[in-house]
């Protein structure tokens, strides 16, 4: 199957055949291969992508608008094929997250898996818990489930919290550099950082306990064990590879162990990537049939 360059080389070819090619160069291409993807796992296959890596200052977060998306991506399918959710997002809402989720399990029971070509954080992690199974490459990575409010990452924001009470406490003098600091948040920050927390732990327990391990026998304890890994003392932006997501008990296959469905993930990701690094769009839901809702910036 084609590399990075291949498909590169692929779209500048395609762009050359004329001028109404060039404008529809990336979609052919990027959809041929979602077709071959479907083709191949004879499941249905949504990709959910962000161009937060290469276009900053844009609204690539999940938010509820992206439900639009999936609702005309599920337009149309064979349901009973089951569902391979391509993710690759910094993620966002809580909410909508959580509307996103119970829409799918709507739509496809517990027939979803998750395949994280390179990154999923925060609430796509949370999405990627709530398939019966995960898909990682070497490269691919899960992030923490700790949720922003206002940019800022909620555990860490009570962690800081609590450092100050420590510290005004041992050292008085130390009042004035504390209050410049939580003297930022506003009223009833803290308690909406609290709150956020309890709802992301509480949406991921319940989703790894009644689809990932429904039929584990100490599925409880498995997922509370594994929200609390996903959850406490890690930094909101740190990178977890398959080795550690296994180990902390989610169900993860490794896309090498499949060599054919590894190089058509990996084309299907170039393809993407090369559409939002060389394009104005910045979000995309797309189905193998080339069904799209695509956000473009402003020209």
């Amino acid at each position: 199957m084609p590399n990075w360059r291949d498909v590169l080389g692929e779209v500048q070819e395609e762009r050359r055949q004329g001028q109404e090619k060039q404008r529809l160069a990336f979609d052919t291409i990027r959809r041929k291969y979602l077709q071959e993807l479907h083709k191949f796992t004879g499941r249905n296959v949504i990709a959910y992508y962000s161009g937060w890596l290469s276009k900053q200052g844009l609204p690539t977060q999940i938010i509820d608008e992206d439900k639009n998306g999936f609702m005309m991506a599920v337009h149309r399918l064979d349901r009973s094929q089951g569902l391979d959710l391509l993710l690759h997002t910094e993620g966002g809402e809580i909410g909508a997250t959580q509307s996103i989720v119970d829409y799918l399990h709507k739509m496809f029971g517990h027939d979803i898996r998750a395949i994280i070509p390179q990154i999923a954080m925060s609430a796509g992690t949370m999405i990627a818990c709530s398939c019966s199974e995960i898909v990682m490459a070497t490269h691919s990575n899960l992030g923490p489930i700790d949720p922003q409010l206002h940019g800022l990452p909620a555990f860490q924001v009570i962690r800081e919290f609590q450092q100050a009470c420590r510290e005004v406490k041992q050292h008085p003098h130390k009042v004035p550099l504390w209050q410049a600091i939580i003297g930022q948040y506003e009223p009833t920050f803290l308690g909406q950082c609290q709150t956020a927390i309890k709802w992301s732990n509480g949406f991921v327990e319940d989703q790894l306990r009644d689809v990932m391990l429904r039929k584990e026998k100490n599925k409880d304890r498995l997922a509370k064990s594994i929200v609390k890994k996903l959850a406490h003392g890690k930094v909101h932006d740190s990178h977890l590879h398959y080795e550690d997501c296994a180990d902390i008990g989610l169900k993860v296959t490794r896309l090498e162990d499949d060599p054919e469905l590894q190089d058509l993930v990996l084309t299907v990701h170039h393809c993407y990537m090369h559409t939002l690094m060389n394009t104005a769009s910045y979000k995309m839901t797309e189905n193998h049939l080339g069904l799209a809702l695509v956000k473009q910036a402003s020209q």
